[in-house]
């Protein structure tokens, strides 16, 4: 059986360089690491996991908790588009990612209980932020290296990694105004997240600065959802002061909105105007096109696995809040006679 110190006489280092090499050790240089990986694969060598974790008191594995079932988180393009940006960086760093899905909030404690109190995982990456999470409390609270995509507050040791979702909700709204729109309504994601407090707000700030009213029949909750998305444009259209255009919290709802739209026969832009967040792939695909606000998605992802590998590797126990930057990519749901323009 081939040992480490098999491998590290061949390759004329010493054992605790090639242990580095399997931990993917940043201070091992480029040449050294290909060097030793060579003869490792030459000579048949795998590292048994489970006994390195044994020693070294650690996993080299990450876990993902999922906000809500997974049959619904897939139908969102956002979250795989994160996921994507995530297993990027671990797998380059050499994590292995653990997926963990809760249904209540007593799955939800049960689950963090078996992967930070039992040691299965090295960290956690949490793929929302709700207010008063008590996810964020246990994890602060044991001070377990957590990265948070999204906002929290009075948790000085978790590292977040977000959008400036007031400012990005700000803009959106503003290009609306700028098309001459004063009625503008929000189809509002899930009330308790974080996202969906911060994006109504920089819609109100605009509408204010603008010194133009919201009716509060305009702003309609609705879930991450192409069937939300459905309910909410019927409620929307059957209000006798209806509003002229909509920001609308993620591109899967405004899909909804634009199917239903296009069924009952109203035009996008001309009798109502979208824009949306998140500018995901199929965005651009639609008829008409929606314009979105793309917050980095991918890059969220990998960064947010970028900071947390680094807390555990480097021991670090201060939190931090990193923003990454937006920007609105405008399409034709949002400006009449585009083509025109164009």
């Amino acid at each position: 059986m081939v040992t480490i110190k098999d491998i590290a006489k061949e390759a004329g280092v010493s054992p605790s360089t090639v242990s580095r090499v399997i931990s993917n050790h940043s201070r091992i240089s480029k040449a050294t690491t290909a060097k030793v990986k060579r003869i490792m694969e030459e000579m048949g060598y795998h590292p048994n996991v489970m006994a390195k974790s044994l020693v070294s008191k650690t996993t080299r594995t990450l876990a993902i908790v999922l906000p809500r079932p997974a049959e619904e988180l897939f139908q969102d393009f956002f979250f795989g588009e994160l996921l994507r940006g995530i297993l990027a960086h671990s797998t380059r760093a050499g994590y292995d990612m653990l997926l963990a899905a809760a249904t209540s909030p007593a799955d939800e404690n049960d689950t963090i209980a078996r992967l930070v109190l039992g040691r299965r995982v090295d960290g956690v990456v949490l793929l929302s932020s709700r207010q008063n999470d008590p996810l964020v409390s246990i994890l602060s609270k044991h001070d377990f290296p957590t990265v948070l995509i999204g906002r929290t507050e009075g948790h000085d040791n978790i590292i977040t990694v977000d959008t400036d979702n007031v400012l990005a909700s700000f803009d959106a709204t503003t290009h609306l105004i700028n098309q001459g729109h004063t009625k503008i309504g929000f189809i509002l994601g899930l009330p308790n997240l974080t996202v969906s407090v911060d994006r109504l707000a920089g819609y109100h700030k605009a509408m204010e600065e603008a010194g133009l009213s919201v009716n509060p029949e305009w702003i309609v909750d609705a879930e991450f959802l192409q069937q939300s998305g459905f309910r909410a444009m019927s409620f929307v259209m059957d209000i006798p002061d209806r509003p002229t255009a909509l920001v609308v919290i993620d591109d899967v709802t405004t899909l909804g909105i634009l199917r239903g739209l296009n069924e009952l026969g109203y035009n996008v832009p001309n009798e109502i105007s979208l824009v949306s967040f998140n500018n995901i792939a199929v965005s651009e695909l639609a008829s008409p096109a929606i314009s979105s606000v793309d917050i980095g998605t991918y890059q969220l992802g990998y960064t947010a696995s970028h900071l947390l590998v680094r807390r555990i590797q480097e021991n670090l126990n201060t939190g931090a809040r990193n923003i990454i930057p937006h920007r609105l990519v405008v399409r034709e749901s949002s400006i009449k006679d585009f083509h025109k323009r164009g």
